[in-house]
């Protein structure tokens, strides 16, 4: 038996594969500033709102934060959003759910326009019933605000209600708003983060969340 209706998304490293432009676009930031970082360790930047995370791994004062933010935006504007795809397989998944009368949204600490842009140029648009991303203005929004924005607009309770994402930022906000979280273990968190965090579970791909999801 199914135990929830309503399922909310995060998008970068739960639908989308973005890193690649995300991470590019955050070196170029930094190097304009005497500053640099391995592609790599830069991964934890795809996710959760950037003036907090250049100050959290960096140090920098919110001025300077703020500046790095606006640097990345001059290339992943132009560039870097389009270094990214839908994960395998997700457009198909997001129709078996929607088949089985599953209200489905989009809960993102990204832009709502380069998330719809994104899901637009996917053909993806239409599988959502909302879409729900941080508005115009240097630092993202909280997870939690956005996720209780994205509850409200489907007409959604918390008890049958459940975000999907990949890393703590998406648990913390979930849990604030007195939702589970499951973790999308295909995504960009550390080893060990999603479960620290307290999501529900950890699945490793869509089709054991399909399974999951639908009770099957």
């Amino acid at each position: 038996m199914q135990q929830f209706q309503t399922i909310l998304f995060d998008f970068d490293g739960t639908l989308f594969d973005t890193v690649e432009g995300i991470t590019k676009s955050i070196q170029y930031a930094l190097r304009k500033h005497g500053m640099d970082g391995e592609l790599e360790a830069l991964r934890c930047f795809a996710g959760p709102p950037l003036v907090d995370k250049f100050m959290e791994v960096y140090g920098v004062d919110k001025a300077l934060a703020e500046q790095l933010v606006l640097d990345f935006r001059e290339r992943y504007q132009p560039i870097g959003i389009y270094e990214s795809a839908p994960f395998p397989g997700v457009g198909e998944f997001l129709e078996r759910l929607r088949a089985a009368g599953l209200t489905l949204g989009v809960a993102t600490s990204k832009p709502q326009t380069m998330a719809e842009l994104l899901l637009d140029r996917a053909g993806l648009l239409d599988r959502f019933h909302v879409i729900v991303g941080s508005k115009p203005g240097l630092n993202n929004a909280a997870k939690w605000e956005i996720v209780r924005e994205a509850m409200a607009l489907c007409g959604a309770d918390k008890g049958s209600t459940v975000l999907i994402g990949d890393t703590k930022y998406d648990a913390i906000g979930a849990a604030k708003v007195g939702i589970p979280c499951i973790g999308a273990g295909w995504g960009y968190a550390a080893p060990g983060e999603l479960e620290e965090a307290g999501v529900l579970c950890t699945l490793p791909d869509f089709d054991a969340l399909e399974k999951y999801l639908l009770g099957t």
